[in-house]
């Protein structure tokens, strides 16, 4: 009876402080981890470790995801954070626990599985299995298998039981997507009609199918060459993939290849502030169902306000500040005169704020014709696919011209 009567009390206190438990949990979890990941980059200056931390809790989407939708989005994606950070001190089991925790807590954290699987894989290659290497794959199997029977037990006590859990994690019998969510599928059945023309089971095998292809190149390349910078491009290349083409995405997703992109905002300042306000673009229909226009409006504002001030993103279009310098060498070798990709870059940012902002704005003031009740949602997750293959053409191009080794790269101390 008395625990019954703890529990009814604690679910009380979560439905009258709901923004006050997640303020906790930030501080808790992820707010540390953003300060300490900013604070010990290398090569940075201290008013770039400032501003770098000021944007990342400035991100707009999570803040009005987890204060406005009610969610502990942060708690996850701050587990992971403590997963990237212990790995860049070379703390590898550390890593692994802190991820296993964020996986466990969140079962989407799977969006950024392969990349720590295959950075750790690809040290233990480095070292030799025949030595050190298979000294720490074993170690570092053993903390993820403890860590998971650890958090699983209290679950393990009947099959059944299990197989709900399982089920609830896994929810397969919703579909390919549900809502208006901005990845390919979703996009595709504007002209075709993919839940009525394939089976469950046929949709499911294609959404792995290229969900895997997709981030295989990224995968190949961290294992065999692993190093901390493409370790965090690893981390957005696949989460990306993961929610443009595999099975039941929600648009609250995006926030798992927002985080990684977060980290890299003083490496490459326009680009990732450019995905940042596409990605918060992308969950409108699902702001203004919960009436947060206003505060979408205001933290947008303010983001792109301290980006820009901060990194100066309009004067970083260079070759080199956009990281594609080894692609266009590649270009040049076939059309020498080939110096495009800052202008095509500034122009195409331009471009898609001012249709952001005239979605927005349509979608706001604008009542729907009858005929097509749902013409903004679907223009809205339609531009956001757009923009995000865009970016996973982008980052992958990174990854896979990168030619530059842990030694020569910026990373934390």
């Amino acid at each position: 009876m008395e625990t019954m009567k703890l529990r009814g009390i604690g679910k009380k206190l979560l439905t009258i402080y709901p923004s006050n438990n997640v303020l906790i949990a930030d501080l808790l979890v992820y707010i540390p981890a953003v300060i300490l990941y900013c604070c010990y980059l290398k090569e940075t200056s201290t008013k770039k470790k400032i501003a770098s931390a000021l944007c990342i809790l400035l991100y707009p989407s999570l803040i009005l995801i987890d204060y406005g939708h009610f969610q502990y989005n942060s708690v996850s994606l701050g587990f992971a954070l403590w997963g990237v950070l212990f790995l860049s001190y070379d703390w590898d089991l550390l890593g692994s626990l802190a991820f296993c925790l964020a996986i466990n807590y969140k079962q989407m954290e799977l969006y950024h599985s392969l990349p720590f699987f295959c950075y750790l894989l690809g040290k233990c290659f480095q070292k030799g299995l025949t030595g050190k290497g298979l000294v720490l794959l074993i170690k570092i199997a053993f903390t993820v298998v403890a860590s998971f029977v650890i958090c699983w037990l209290p679950f393990c006590t009947e099959v059944e039981q299990i197989l709900q859990v399982l089920r609830r994690l896994f929810p397969i019998d919703r579909g390919l997507f549900e809502d208006k969510v901005a990845n390919i599928w979703c996009s595709l059945s504007v002209l075709i009609k993919i839940k009525n023309v394939m089976s469950p089971q046929t949709q499911l095998k294609l959404s792995f199918a290229f969900t895997f292809l997709t981030l295989l190149p990224a995968c190949i390349k961290l294992t065999l060459q692993p190093s901390l910078r493409r370790f965090k491009f690893a981390l957005v290349s696949c989460a990306l993939s993961f929610f443009l083409f595999s099975f039941q995405v929600h648009e609250k997703s995006i926030l798992l290849v927002s985080i990684p992109v977060c980290l890299m905002i003083n490496e490459i300042p326009l680009m990732c502030t450019w995905f940042l306000l596409v990605s918060t673009f992308s969950l409108l229909p699902l702001l203004l169902k919960d009436g947060l226009l206003l505060a979408y409006v205001v933290t947008t504002l303010a983001f792109l306000t301290v980006c820009a001030t901060s990194f100066s993103i309009f004067e970083k279009t260079s070759e080199e500040d956009l990281q594609l310098k080894s692609l266009s060498l590649s270009i040049r070798g076939y059309i020498p005169s080939f110096r495009a990709f800052p202008k095509i870059i500034k122009s195409l940012f331009i471009v898609s704020v001012t249709l952001m902002g005239i979605l927005t704005l349509m979608s706001a003031t604008l009542t729907p014709p009858q005929k097509l009740p749902d013409l903004f949602p679907v223009s809205v997750s339609v531009v956001s696919c757009l923009h995000f293959l865009f970016f996973l053409t982008y980052f992958n191009a990174i990854v896979l011209w990168d030619s530059r080794n842990g030694r020569n790269q910026k990373k934390i101390n």
